[in-house]
C-alpha cells in the first residue's frame, strides 16, 4: 500500500517559515501529480499549490517543488499569517506497481500561524 508521511508543521509566529515536506513510498511506478490542499476550521478544503498552480491567497509566499527521484513534495511558506492555519493534506496521484492509478491523501499536519 502506499502511504504519504507529511512533516514541518507546527507552531509559527507570523511573518515565519515553515517548510512541509510530504514523502510517498511504497510500491509506486510514477506519480502523475502531487501537491499541497489545507482546511481551515468551518472552512471547506482548498487547494494551496501543486506543480503548476498557486491559490491566489499564498502565490508569491509560497513555493512548491518537488523531487521525483525520491516522490517527495515540498511547500516552502514565507511570510506566513494567521489565515494560513490549518491543517494542510498532501495528495498524490499515483500509478503502482502492477496495478491502476489512485489517489492518495496524507493524514494532514496542522499549521498554526499566531503570535
Amino acid at each position: 500500500q502506499v502511504q504519504l508521511v507529511e512533516s514541518g508543521g507546527g507552531l509559527v509566529q507570523p511573518g515565519g517559515s515553515l517548510r512541509l515536506s510530504c514523502a510517498a513510498s511504497g510500491s509506486i511506478f510514477r506519480s502523475s501529480a502531487m501537491g499541497w490542499y489545507r482546511q481551515a476550521p468551518g472552512k471547506q478544503r482548498e487547494l494551496v499549490a501543486t506543480m503548476s498552480t498557486y491559490a491566489d491567497s499564498v502565490r508569491g509566499r509560497f513555493t512548491i517543488s518537488r523531487d521525483n527521484a525520491k516522490n517527495t513534495v515540498y511547500l516552502q511558506m514565507n511570510s506566513l499569517k494567521p489565515e494560513d492555519t490549518a491543517v494542510y493534506y498532501c495528495y498524490a496521484r499515483i500509478q503502482t506497481v502492477g496495478a491502476g492509478t489512485s489517489d492518495y491523501w496524507g493524514p494532514g499536519t496542522q499549521v498554526t500561524v499566531s503570535s
